[in-house]
């Protein structure tokens, strides 16, 4: 916009209600709760596709080659730690638009933060499994 813009006042005062408008802020709570369920998704996944090993093992009734099993361990942890760093990002991106937006727009007795909490909670245990598959017990 230049300075000679007509419609600069009102551009100003359209952005200002929006960031006001306590919509706004529901808005970036669900899209935090979509990206926390996206991160449970793929850590649950992880887990399954980890354990995958130990089911063709006892189905078969055969112990399982060593690739067969690094294959599904090592992409069991990938996935792991991608659920874990999903939700790390989505809570960094939502303490940004939170900041930028204002404790004032929350309603009263909203708790913004808990949310981000839980998101760090869900990071905590997919890395904590990753560590446990990786280095916990070494037969499956």
């Amino acid at each position: 916009m230049s300075p000679t813009d007509p419609l600069a006042p009102a551009t100003a005062v359209a952005a200002a209600n929006l960031a006001a408008d306590p919509r706004v802020l529901f808005a970036a709570e669900r899209t935090l709760l979509a990206w926390q369920r996206n991160a449970l998704a793929l850590m649950g996944f992880g887990f399954v596709v980890e354990r995958f090993g130990l089911f063709l093992q006892m189905i078969s009734n055969r112990a399982i080659s060593g690739s067969d099993r690094s294959f599904s361990l090592g992409l069991g942890v990938i996935l792991l730690l991608l659920g874990a760093a999903v939700a790390i990002i989505s809570a960094r991106h939502f303490n940004l638009i939170a900041k930028g937006l204002g404790d004032q727009i929350a309603p009263r007795g909203h708790r913004l933060r808990l949310g981000v909490l839980m998101n760090g909670v869900v990071a905590a245990i997919g890395l904590v499994l990753a560590g446990h598959f990786l280095w916990g017990s070494s037969s499956p």
